[in-house]
């Protein structure tokens, strides 16, 4: 069983989403980063790119794979954890706190009502 965090929500896909506002900061779950094992380097798209639901926002490498990673909502990136450039390994330490990949002004929020809630995510692992 996993232990997602019941303030934000989740995708297939073990991004998570939360809202703040105006604001998604938007990451991978815990059960995510035990898939990848020791994530190795992360790349984010920059601030100011805009993206509709769906499309990839960046990738995640680590010793086993390089994962996409999607955001299920569109809008415009706003900030990007620079942090994570020097430190990859805050995702494997804090995925659902100082490992967030990036923060995305909503340009259409419907995308985050199909996406499940931290009970039925952690129902599935």
């Amino acid at each position: 069983m996993s232990n997602a965090p019941a303030d934000r929500v989740y995708s297939s896909t073990h991004e998570w989403h939360k809202l703040e506002g105006e604001v998604v900061t938007l990451g991978i779950t815990q059960f995510a980063v035990d898939q990848l094992t020791d994530v190795t380097y992360v790349e984010m798209k920059k601030a100011g790119h805009k993206f509709k639901a769906g499309d990839t926002v960046g990738e995640v490498e680590s010793v086993k794979t390089t994962s996409d990673i999607y955001s299920a909502i569109a809008g415009e990136i706003v900030e990007r954890n620079e942090a994570l450039g020097d430190d990859p390994g805050l995702l494997n330490r804090d995925p659902y706190g100082s490992g967030w990949l990036v923060k995305i002004k909503v340009a259409d929020s419907s995308g985050l009502a199909t996406l499940l809630d931290a009970k039925a995510y952690n129902a599935q692992h």
